[in-house]
């Protein structure tokens, strides 16, 4: 575990500064969506927390992250902020709150500052750059998000991998440098090929967090509910489980039941009582 006392909290300058190829250590984001969750991703000593709009699906039970709003962002944004963590908060803008207007963009993003994230993330490419640009304007710092956009899956008929052929990989390379110009910090890949994030890595001066795309990016973020085994629904080829704590809660559970069901809890020293006069002045001696 990281020594906290020590650590810094982490800026967005700081961030945009990590790059690898200047010596830089690898960044590390994981998602957190509460204050329990935030304080343990700071103490494991990650660089970012990023509250995703994956909370739609691994906290609240959708099957695709479009259900979600920026009153669920905020709300858990504000929880994951009173955690006070020494990580960079990162919250992510979701689907149609940055899509009809750069006013209300603005306004959105404004709300998960005001809930307490210190910086926000989009998705997409060229097309976002009036949005980005406005978030910038009002001096919030933007994380963008290119290749597997899960906003996007009904246009991309899934979940599927981006930037297979070489003309889509040179369009990536674009995006990114054209997002790097308008001034996000970082960019988030998502499921493009390793060597397509290695190509977007070296073509822009601010760094790449990868998320299924190799070990080349700038950085790696996973998921909470991924990395330590409670969500079991899906499993992407990229994530790597360190715990299985959904079979650990689950047999805890079960045991919580069985000793409630059996009588053998609470026992006696589990539970609260009052001196023997008191309990005789309430005809309640012996019982």
């Amino acid at each position: 575990m990281a020594n906290v006392e020590t650590r810094r909290k982490v800026t967005a300058p700081a961030v945009a500064s990590r790059k690898r190829n200047e010596g830089a250590e690898p960044l590390v984001m994981l998602t957190a969506y509460d204050a329990p969750g935030a304080r343990q991703v700071s103490a494991a000593g990650a660089d970012m927390i990023l509250v995703g709009d994956s909370l739609a699906m691994v906290v609240l039970g959708y099957d695709d992250t479009l259900q979600v709003t920026i009153e669920d962002m905020a709300h858990h944004t504000g929880a994951v902020a009173r955690a006070n963590p020494h990580s960079l908060i990162v919250g992510d803008l979701p689907w149609m709150s940055y899509h009809v207007s750069p006013e209300e963009t603005v306004r959105n993003a404004a709300a998960l500052v005001r809930a307490g994230a210190e910086a926000v993330k989009l998705e997409g490419g060229r097309k976002r750059l009036p949005m980005i640009e406005a978030i910038v304007s009002a001096e919030i710092p933007v994380m963008g998000h290119l290749g597997l956009t899960p906003q996007s899956i009904h246009a991309m008929g899934g979940f599927k991998v981006q930037a297979k052929q070489a003309d889509a990989a040179l369009e990536l390379v674009e995006d990114a440098k054209a997002l790097a110009h308008a001034g996000c910090f970082a960019v988030v890949l998502e499921g493009v090929p390793a060597r397509v994030a290695e190509m977007v890595t070296a073509a822009i001066d601010i760094p790449t967090v990868g998320i299924g795309a190799g070990h080349g990016c700038d950085g790696q973020v996973l998921v909470y509910h991924d990395v330590l085994g409670i969500e079991d629904r899906f499993l992407p080829k990229f994530v790597r489980r360190y715990a299985d704590l959904g079979t650990a809660s689950v047999e805890a559970l079960t045991r919580f039941v069985d000793d409630v069901r059996s009588g053998a809890f609470p026992n006696d020293e589990e539970s609260y009582h009052m001196s023997d006069d008191q309990a005789d002045a309430l005809g309640l001696y012996g019982t």
